[in-house]
This record gives C-alpha cells, structure tokens and sequence, in this order.
C-alpha cells in the first residue's frame, strides 16, 4: 500500500519532534521502541537466515534501545545473539534503559568486540542525529566489520553517517540493509550516506501520518507525484508553436556539439519545434548535423533583438559550450523577461559579479532556473559552498532564495530547490550519467518543459527525474547521444 508519507524527508531535528509530539498525543514511546526493534530483527532474520552469529551493537541513546529490543527479538526466534554495548549501559535513561533491562543476556563491552566470518551485525550504535565524530573505539570496529565485508543491518542509518548531510562523521558502516522509520532522512538519501545504506527499508512504527507531516518543511524525494500536475496537457488539436518553441544558444564553429545535444534532447522532450541560434562561423558545422532542429544565425544582441521581436521565442537554453563569458551575460540580459535555463559557460559568465545575474531575475515570479555541478555552483555561491555546517539541501535551498531561480544543484544526489523554500532529492540517476554530455542533455529536457509552460520548480524537477530514467534505461556505456535517444514520454496525468 502507498503511503502518504513515501516521498517525505525529514531532518534528524523534525524526526525528534515527531518522537515528542507522538508521546504527548499518549502514544508509548516504548511501545514506538519496541516495533523499530523487531523491525530490524525481523529484517535481518529475513536477509540473512544462515548467520552463525547476530552481533549486536548498542549505542549510548535510543538507537542503542532499539538494538537491546533487537537482541531480545533475535533470541526469542532461536538465533545465536551476542550483545557489545558501547559506554555504560547503566547511563542509559528513559525508554532505552527500559529496553535494556528487559536484556537477559550477557552484555559485552564494544571495545571486546572481535569481528568474525559468520557473523551479521546490527548496527544500533549511533542513529541519524549523529553530529560528531565518532569515537576511535567506533571506528575501528567499523574499519574491523568493513574490511571483512561483514552484512551489517542498520537501525535508522548505517553508524558514522550525518543524517542531516549524509556526510561521514570518521567512519561509517557499509550497511547491506537499513531499516529506518515512518519516513528517509537526507542522510540516506545525499552521497555519501546514500551509497552507505545498502537497501533502505522505510518502517511504519505506528505514528499518525498527520503527526509526521506537521513536521516536515517541503522536502520530498523527487517522483511523478510531486509534478504530476503541472504537466503539459496533450491537445489534439494544437500544432507546433503551442507545445512551445525552444531556442538553444550555440558556441562557436568548434564547440557546436554541446548546443546541439541539448537541442536535440528538447525536441525529443516534446518542445514542438527548437531552433539553435549560432554564430556565423558555426553555421556550417550546425547545419551538417541539425535536420528537424531548426537554425538561425544570431551573432550579437542586435540579431538577437531582432529576433526577440518575434514572441514565439520564449524559452532558452544558454551555456552548453558557448565559450565567449562577455557575449553570455550580454545575450543574458537581452532575454528580458523570458524563460532561461542557464548551464556551463552561462554560469562562469557571471562569476566575478554574481549580484549582476541576480539582480536581473530577481523580480516577479521565477523564470530562471540553473543547473550548476559543484564547481560552477562554487563560482555563483563561494560563500555557501565553501561553508561545511550545510548539507547539499541547505546550499541549493540558500542559493535559489537569493537568486529568485530554481536551482538544480546536480551529481548523483541532485537537489532540486526553489527561492519559496520548497526542495527535493533525486534518488533515480545511474552511475552510468556521469558521462560527458549529459548535463547538456539535462538542460535541453529543462528548457522543453518550460517552453510547455510548465513552471519552473516543476519543469526542473521532471527533468531531472526524467533524465535519471533515460539513464536507467541506456544503461552502462552510454553516451550523450543515446542519452538523447532514451528518453521517454513523460508521465500522464
């Protein structure tokens, strides 16, 4: 059954405010406790039924309970259990010292831990609200588990991961599974944590979803329902120019390729007619390889502004290898009011005054959005990319408030953010995407959708989301242009 919580994300601090807003709504916390734990039990008995030994690891908080009513749950269902517990197991409070007294089995200090072959570990020694580095002690029982490639079951997030940034805090776990509860964190979802995880097995402990959903500040895993109902309409009747006209701003004779990626992915994205405007040293070169992809020379604002004066043209893409940074934020400015996806060269352009590209995008509803990777998103926002305190959600989240533009902060965690708060993580892109070219064809899918009219934080989300599809289905040894030949209808309503 689907729930309504599956695309929610919520941060370490949210999560714990559920946890106190479900105990004063006369929900057990024990109770809470105690399904988490036999989750992870459950879960481990179910991967791994020929373990010679469950080894359990128990913190000095409430992950540490769950792992106690973990232990309890493995004995009771006759596999060989060995608890290690990391401080004083008689520091601990509330329902994590309940849990602890209802253990009737040995406990072992984590320090006389001594991974074996056979073992399956259940990692309930730090949960996502780690914040620091773990303790030397932690850390090479993990490099110990890890260099044995031991399965590892985690409770809520794999030890050493942050949950607020996915960041590893020392060491972390390599977990084969992990079991979290009624919603992912961003931990489990932005790189590195993500890939730490193994599989993420999402637990309904009991908590109304009204609960949850009080609590979560507009961050969702990307997916057709969060943009289902912003797509464009089919109308049988419509032409050409009513599915949107995009123009994709080339480079020069050399550097025609990238231009021509990201026309080709708009066209295929369903714009109902894309022109590339290009110099005039790189005509020949376009026009040898463009066929339903229409041209036109636009070699200075004056060409561009006559250009302008026809209102058909109303969504561009520029950046994709385009070379000259002057004639960049000049075509930048000409845009006027239009809509803009700006990539690549078009984000170097304003690197040395970034209040310059803000200042014309800053009124009126958003009409920019920009696809930077690390490096360029560094060269717009030196302060935010260079400040550690703040996961990848946090930056793309500050960046798009400041420059009134969804932001699309890509790699294998893209984060989708716009200037009103909103922000999603995307989870559907294949390894095989990081390849060159593919940030073209990602702007080209972007410029498509808005030039459908789709607005902005919606257009930018369905595409990259579509463009993680269209990975998946090319598969190992793509290249941009079977990329472009991937992709796929985009989802109905």
């Amino acid at each position: 059954m689907r729930s309504m919580l599956e695309n929610l994300v919520l941060t370490p601090d949210e999560m714990a405010a559920v946890d106190r807003a479900a105990s004063a709504s006369g929900l057990s916390s024990q109770g809470l406790m105690e399904r988490a734990g036999r989750a992870v039990a459950a879960a481990a008995l179910r991967r791994f039924p020929g373990g010679l030994r469950f080894a359990v690891l128990c913190g000095p908080g409430n992950n540490g309970g769950d792992g106690y009513v973990a232990a309890r749950a493995l004995v009771e269902a006759g596999a060989p259990v060995a608890l290690f517990a990391f401080g004083d197991p008689d520091a601990l409070t509330g329902d994590a010292a309940a849990a602890r007294h209802l253990w009737a089995g040995d406990t072992i200090s984590l320090a006389g831990y001594q991974a074996s072959p056979g073992d399956v570990v259940i990692d309930a020694l730090f949960g996502a609200g780690l914040a620091r580095d773990l303790p030397d002690t932690v850390c090479r029982v993990i490099d110990a588990v890890n260099g044995l490639a031991l399965p590892v079951v985690a409770a809520d997030l794999p030890s050493g991961v942050d949950g607020r940034t996915g960041a590893v805090r020392g060491a972390a776990f390599d977990a084969a599974v992990t079991v979290t509860f009624m919603c992912r964190k961003p931990g489990h979802l932005l790189m590195p944590g993500r890939a730490l995880c193994g599989e993420t097995d999402v637990f309904d402990i009991g908590i109304p979803p009204r609960i949850v959903l009080h609590e979560g500040h507009h961050l969702r895993v990307n997916g057709p329902d969060i943009w289902r109902m912003a797509l464009p309409k089919a109308d049988g009747a419509g032409h050409k120019y009513g599915r949107g006209h995009l123009a994709v701003f080339s480079g020069g004779a050399g550097a025609t390729g990238a231009a021509r990626l990201a026309a080709g992915a708009g066209l295929r994205a369903g714009a109902g007619l894309v022109t590339v405007l290009g110099p005039g040293d790189a005509l020949a070169a376009l026009e040898a390889h463009l066929t339903a992809v229409m041209l036109r020379r636009v070699d200075d604002e004056r060409a561009l502004a006559a250009l302008l004066a026809d209102d058909r043209f109303r969504t561009f893409v520029l950046g994709p290898a385009f070379g000259d940074l002057a004639k960049a934020r000049a075509f930048v400015a000409a845009t006027g009011r239009r809509a803009l996806v700006l990539d690549a060269d078009g984000i170097t352009a304003f690197r040395d005054d970034p209040d310059a590209l803000f200042a014309l995008f800053r009124d009126g509803p958003p009409r920019l959005v920009m696809t930077p990777h690390d490096g360029e998103f560094a060269r717009l926002f030196a302060d935010l990319a260079a400040d550690g305190t703040l996961s990848k959600v946090d930056r793309a989240r500050a960046a798009a408030a400041r420059s009134n533009a969804v932001i699309v902060l890509k790699g294998a965690d893209t984060v989708i953010a716009a200037p009103d708060g909103r922000a999603l993580i995307n989870d559907n892109a294949p390894p095989c995407l990081a390849t060159a070219g593919s940030g073209d064809v990602l702007a080209g899918i972007v410029g498509a959708h808005l030039a459908q009219r789709m607005p902005p934080f919606e257009a930018a989300a369905a595409a990259v989301w579509r463009h993680g599809e269209a990975g998946r289905k090319a598969g190992d040894g793509l290249t941009a242009e079977t990329l472009v030949e991937a992709i796929g209808p985009l989802v109905q309503p």
